[in-house]
């Protein structure tokens, strides 16, 4: 291709060139003006010099045309697997492939994105376009054809910044592989709280859509919403469609909780993967309150109290007995105290609001009355914790096991008591329960702590006992009583550790195990299974006081099995890990316990909403002059069209059709240029000129 042109290369600068035509151009306009002799021969002159000086050329361009470039993207996001939208997907871009693929200076690429939308982000096709769009010189881009459901969830909104971070010279067309008015029952959650505190009400908002909003007046279809916790049930209600709903529930133990929303499939569905949501609630203590009731003052009562009292987060109220009521002293009534303690206060009314009462070395006097104990043992039952450290007393007649609290004791004392220096240590099922496994100093054979010089003895008639004293006899026992949990420390000698007496022990890390398995948390149970999410992996761990060989079987979130074997560990664990192949939430059980493990994006954008739409992509075809066409009409018709034009038309129900610039790019495969006006010749024809000049004067 030939393309010829004209072009100036002055020998002095323009803007001497100017000058010199601003000073003759006066001169030359006066003398025509007059009407001199040789006025004209003279401006020819003065007109050939300046052209000369202006040097023109003849430019004749080799010019090489560049093919245009069109994209074709194709959508491969979970969504388009739904119905025919791939075989329509496939066909569509088969078509435009054959009928692009016919014209000469058209290049056609296939982009094939979104197969990896299955997290939070859901599918975006224009990172994909900008990957493509990155060697494609935008003189070139003849336009874009995205074959998509319309579920694009990076697609520009529509503000000119956005649009314009396209960058697209050509227009962006957007064919539609599902059908118009699809109906696709869906569960959303509006708001949902990623933290709540233990036993306090909180707040999840349910929404059940399907299709487009009612009319008016219309009325509500129910849709029945069934809720696991724990991969237990726990609820079934029934929810309007299309309207928000609040539902109020509680955390009922610190860790993680897992909440399983399913709704009821519709009439008319696309798929049931957006009828089931997952929601991971965090549960922690505000703080945790504490009943400490202190029969005789004694030594270790300071260690206790400090204990609790160095913990910002234990609200901690302290009962002792410092005068038995049977005290005869003849201590006047008004010196005894100022304000009598609210004994009814704390143990009937506001009993329930502690997470756990210790008793220490407290014996039956007419303090707490019968009706108090029995209330304490009701709030045992219930569900609250109960933490008895005996002294000599216990094994009195007037032992706290002689109160109804014997009933929910697990040991029964035999009425010995202990006055030797022995070594506690751990039992066989201590060795192996998360409370006393991993204490500090018990890692060998025995352990490196201090000696006690105390210990009642004890004949365990249920529960478990953790650690051992004089004799071997139970030291620490563990039980669990309806809803609630007891502990007895069979020894007032702990104080001795917190004091370093002979190397002292981990008596803080000690009763604060204790405390916590009393309150239920979760990271010391000590038969349970779990599983974390780290990475790419997800870990399972089993605690267990006897060793089990069952295996684990993992159900992943699209019904796959498999069973894992688990290798034995310190302490009680048996442990390994798998890979999950994909997000979700994987189910784990052994016959006895389950767990639940959210692998990345439980609820994944992609099929939160999989009908077909333009909504989303509207705004960038509307930018940059493309067209939504929808397949279910059939492929549009393929034009070429210059710029400037019109770059498709769609009428639903019919086919329509879609256009591709014409650019006309090229590259100068070379150059060649002629002057116009050669010295020697541009001389002669001004000296000519100035000789008629003088001529037609001298007449």
């Amino acid at each position: 291709m030939t393309e010829y042109s004209l072009a100036f290369a002055p020998l002095i600068p323009w803007w001497a060139l100017a000058l010199l035509a601003a000073l003759a151009a006066p001169a030359a306009g006066a003398a025509l003006a007059a009407r001199a002799k040789g006025a004209w021969w003279r401006a020819g002159a003065l007109a050939g010099v300046l052209l000369a000086l202006a040097n023109p050329l003849a430019v004749v361009e080799q010019r090489k045309a560049l093919p245009d470039v069109a994209l074709i993207v194709v959508d491969e996001s979970a969504s388009m697997r739904i119905g025919e939208r791939t075989a329509r997907a496939e066909r569509a871009a088969q078509t435009l492939r054959e009928r692009l693929g016919r014209e000469k200076d058209l290049e056609v690429r296939t982009i094939r994105a979104g197969a990896g939308g299955q997290g939070a982000e859901g599918t975006r096709l224009f990172d994909s376009l900008e990957r493509a769009l990155a060697d494609v010189p935008r003189a070139r881009l003849a336009g874009v054809a995205l074959v998509t459901d319309g579920q694009v969830h990076d697609a520009p909104k529509g503000t000119a910044e956005e649009i314009a971070r396209l960058g697209l010279p050509g227009p962006l067309h957007a064919l539609i592989a599902g059908n118009r008015g699809e109906i696709d029952r869906r569960l959303v959650i509006d708001e949902a709280p990623a933290f709540a505190i233990v036993a306090k009400p909180q707040t999840l908002t349910l929404r059940v859509e399907e299709g487009e909003a009612p009319r008016a007046g219309a009325p509500r279809e129910l849709a029945r919403v069934e809720i696991k916790r724990d991969g237990q049930p726990f609820r079934t209600v029934q929810l309007p469609v299309g309207v928000p709903t609040k539902l109020e529930f509680q955390i009922d133990k610190p860790g993680t909780t897992v909440f399983e929303i399913e709704v009821a499939a519709g009439a008319r569905e696309l798929t049931l993967d957006n009828n089931r949501q997952v929601v991971v609630v965090n549960g922690v203590r505000d703080r945790m309150r504490v009943l400490l009731v202190t029969g005789e003052p004694h030594a270790g009562e300071r260690t206790w109290r400090n204990l609790l009292k160095s913990d910002p987060a234990v609200d901690l109220v302290h009962f002792t007995i410092l005068r038995p009521p049977e005290a005869q002293d003849f201590t006047p009534v008004n010196e005894l105290s100022l304000i009598a303690f609210p004994i009814r206060e704390l143990f009937e009314v506001k009993l329930s609001e502690f997470d756990l009462v210790i008793f220490d070395r407290y014996r039956r006097r007419d303090v707490l009355a019968q009706v108090y104990l029995d209330n304490i043992v009701r709030y045992v039952r219930g569900g609250g914790a109960l933490l008895i450290a005996v002294g000599p007393n216990f094994s009195s007649p007037n032992s706290l096991f002689n109160s109804p609290l014997g009933q929910i004791m697990p040991g029964i004392p035999t009425g010995q008591t202990f006055e030797q220096a022995y070594l506690p240590g751990l039992s066989p099922v201590g060795r192996r329960h998360p409370v006393t496994s991993d204490l500090p100093g018990a890692e060998g054979g025995a352990p490196e702590w201090g000696r006690w010089f105390r210990h009642i003895d004890t004949e365990p008639r249920r529960g478990q006992v953790l650690m051992t004293g004089a004799a071997d006899r139970p030291l620490l026992l563990l039980d669990r009583v309806g809803e609630g949990r007891v502990a007895q420390m069979m020894s007032d000698n702990i104080w001795l550790w917190a004091r370093g007496y002979d190397g002292g022990g981990p008596h803080a890390e000690l009763l604060r195990r204790v405390a916590h398995w009393l309150m239920k948390e979760p990271e010391l149970e000590e038969n349970d299974l779990k599983a974390r999410v780290r990475g790419s992996r997800v870990e399972i761990e089993r605690r267990a006081v006897e060793p089990v060989a069952t295996p684990v079987r993992v159900e992943g979130p699209e019904g796959t099995v498999a069973e894992i074997r688990l290798g034995e560990g310190r302490g009680g664990r048996q442990t390994a890990t798998f890979a999950p192949d994909r997000p979700g939430l994987y189910r784990l059980t052994d016959g006895e316990r389950t767990t639940l493990a959210a692998v990345g994006a439980v609820n994944p954008t992609e099929t939160a909403d999989v009908r077909a739409t333009d909504r989303a992509l509207r705004p960038a075809a509307a930018a940059t002059g493309g067209e939504i066409v929808w397949l279910q009409d059939g492929v549009p018709e393929i034009r070429r069209v210059r710029p400037g034009r019109d770059m498709g038309g769609a009428i639903p129900g019919q086919r329509g059709w879609i256009g591709f610039r014409t650019n006309g790019d090229y590259v100068v495969a070379g150059v060649a240029q002629t002057p116009l006006m050669p010295g020697l010749l541009t001389f002669l024809a001004c000296l000519a000129a100035l000789l008629m000049a003088w001529r037609r004067e001298g007449r």
